[in-house]
């Protein structure tokens, strides 16, 4: 059983990751890839909502995609797309990126190459995953409107959808600290936690939810 004080602290964390955007038209979507279907399908619906007219779905595999995403997580995601119902003129794929920094390059590269014009994106993410994607975008893609978004799900709901409190709260932890120490290693834009997110961290890393955190940081 998850201690009580632990699930208020991931709460805590958990809803500082929602950047809670409003959401309107943009000139594309770019689905981060992972081991979420969810981000496709959100990606999918905001297209069929009318809210981007083409979708880059961008990433490669990883330890944890290798095994149910064989070909890829952007082919995985495209195929999941065209089952959906979008044209696969609507859909481009970037298939090499192995992290959230080569994800929007390599995007931002292809959509270069491909001569569209792009002022703004909305930037779907795995839910906890909303404000360090922004950052990286920002960082990365400047001169363009950056919306984040994901699956609308509570806490509770993702819980239950992955089935394993440690390994979640486990991710809600690492993604915070990356955001804390990637800034000064030039990967994102600087966004300071409120004190009552850094104290939820800091007593999360106590009683052990360390398992993503990057050594030595």
């Amino acid at each position: 059983m998850t201690a009580q004080q632990d699930l208020m602290d991931a709460q805590t964390i958990w809803d500082y990751h929602q950047m809670r955007h409003d959401l309107h038209p943009c000139s594309v979507a770019v689905g981060l890839g992972s081991h979420d279907l969810g981000v496709a399908d959100t990606t999918v619906d905001l297209y069929h909502r009318g809210l981007v007219p083409l979708i880059v779905f961008t990433g490669a595999t990883s330890p944890t995609t290798q095994a149910i995403m064989p070909r890829g997580e952007a082919v995985h995601y495209q195929e999941r797309a065209l089952e959906l119902g979008v044209p696969s003129s609507a859909v481009l794929i970037e298939p090499q990126a192995r992290n959230t920094g080569e994800n929007i390059q390599f995007s931002r590269n292809l959509l270069e190459e491909a001569g569209v014009k792009v002022s703004s994106v909305l930037l779907v993410s795995k839910p906890y995953e909303e404000r360090r994607a922004f950052a990286t975008a920002r960082k990365l893609w400047p001169e363009v409107e950056i919306v984040g978004t994901s699956t609308s799900q509570t806490f509770e709901e993702y819980l239950a959808s992955i089935g394993d409190n440690q390994k979640v709260i486990d991710m809600l932890v690492g993604a915070l600290q990356r955001l804390l120490i990637y800034p000064q290693q030039g990967f994102t834009i600087s966004q300071p936690p409120p004190a009552d997110v850094l104290s939820a961290y800091e007593r999360l890393v106590a009683q052990g939810y360390t398992s993503r955190l990057i050594p030595s940081a």
